[in-house]
C-alpha cells in the first residue's frame, strides 16, 4: 500500500482564491484589510517567510506592512510600534515573527498586540478563548491542519487521534480543535511511555516534536492519515518529524514535507487577517473560514 500524498499547495491555492473574492466583496465596500508582519533581526529562515507572506498578502488584494528592526532594538522599541499598529485603523492583523533576540521576552511581546488582531492566536486571551470552547483567534497552523484532515476525512466525530507535542502553537491547540470536532484525542510528546504503541492506536496522527524522523514508518497505524508538522533543515534539504518514505507505505494519507502543512498555514494567516477585518466592521465572519 502507498498512502495517497495530501497536497497542500493546491489545499492552499484554493483556500487563498476563496479569500481573494471575500476581499473583493469587502473592496466593494471600502474596506481593505491589512496585515503587519514585523521581523527582529536578520534570520534567514525568518526572511523567507517574511518575504513569502508579504507576497501572498499582496496577491489576495490586502495591503501588507512589512517592520524591519535590527537584532539589537530594545523592547521597549518593539513594544511601541506594536502599540502604534495596535491603534492604526489600517493594520487588521499583526503577525511578530518568532524567534525573537533572546534579550526580548517573548510572552510580553506576544501579548502586546491586541487580541482581536493576533492573527498568529497566540496572545492568553485568544489561547484561553480557544481552550474554553469560545470565538477566538486560532493558531495557523493547527488551522491548517484541521482543514486538512476535514477535507480527507469529513467529520472527525469518533476519530482516535494521537497529538505529539505540546507547545502552545501547534500542539495543545490542535489537540482542542479536534476536541470541538469530537475526536478522542491524547496528546503525547517525547517522554510518552512506549510511545510507538500509542501512536499504532491512531487513525490521525499529528507529528509536530520537531525533531528530523523521529515518527518510524512502523508506528504508524495501516490506513491512518498522518500530518507532519515538523519542518527541519539537514544537510539532504527540509524534511519533517515523520519518516516518510516508511510511513506511507503503512499510512492511507500523509502530508509531504514541504508542501503540506506549510503553505496551509500562510494560506490561514490571511484567512484569520480577513476574519479580523470582518469583526473589526461589525460584519459576519467569512463563511468557511472560521471554526
Amino acid at each position: 500500500m502507498s498512502a495517497e500524498i495530501i497536497d497542500g499547495k493546491a489545499s492552499a491555492a484554493r483556500l487563498r482564491a476563496r479569500i481573494a473574492e471575500d476581499v473583493r466583496a469587502l473592496a466593494a465596500r471600502g474596506i481593505t484589510p491589512g496585515l503587519a508582519v514585523v521581523l527582529v533581526g536578520e534570520d534567514p529562515a525568518s526572511e523567507v517567510y517574511v518575504r513569502s507572506k508579504g507576497r501572498m498578502t499582496r496577491e489576495v488584494g490586502m495591503t501588507s506592512f512589512e517592520h524591519r528592526l535590527p537584532a539589537d532594538t530594545p523592547e521597549d522599541a518593539l513594544l511601541a510600534l506594536i502599540a502604534q499598529l495596535n491603534a492604526d485603523p489600517a493594520v487588521n492583523g499583526i503577525l511578530v515573527q518568532l524567534p525573537l533576540p533572546r534579550h526580548m521576552d517573548e510572552a510580553a511581546v506576544i501579548n502586546a498586540i491586541a487580541p482581536e488582531k493576533d492573527v498568529d492566536g497566540f496572545h492568553v486571551i485568544n489561547a484561553g478563548r480557544l481552550a474554553t470552547g469560545q470565538t477566538a483567534m486560532v493558531p495557523c497552523t493547527p488551522l491548517g491542519c484541521l482543514m486538512l484532515l476535514r477535507d480527507r476525512l469529513g467529520p472527525l466525530a469518533g476519530k482516535r487521534a494521537v497529538v505529539i507535542g505540546r507547545s502552545n502553537i501547534v500542539g495543545k491547540p490542535m489537540a482542542q480543535l479536534l476536541l470541538r470536532d469530537s475526536a478522542t484525542v491524547t496528546i503525547a510528546h517525547s517522554r510518552t511511555a512506549d510511545l510507538p504503541a500509542l501512536c499504532r492506536e491512531a487513525e490521525i496522527l499529528i507529528a509536530a516534536v520537531g525533531r528530523p524522523f523521529f515518527v518510524q514508518g512502523d508506528w504508524i497505524r495501516p490506513g491512518a492519515t498522518v500530518i507532519d508538522v515538523g519542518i527541519n533543515r539537514t544537510e539532504d534539504g527540509l524534511v519533517g518529524d515523520v519518516d516518510f518514505v516508511a510511513a506511507r507505505q503503512r499510512a492511507g494519507a500523509i502530508t509531504p514535507v514541504p508542501g503540506g502543512v506549510g503553505p496551509m498555514t500562510i494560506a490561514c494567516l490571511l484567512a484569520n487577517t480577513l476574519t479580523a477585518a470582518a469583526r473589526t466592521h461589525g460584519l459576519p465572519d467569512p463563511e468557511g473560514l472560521t471554526l
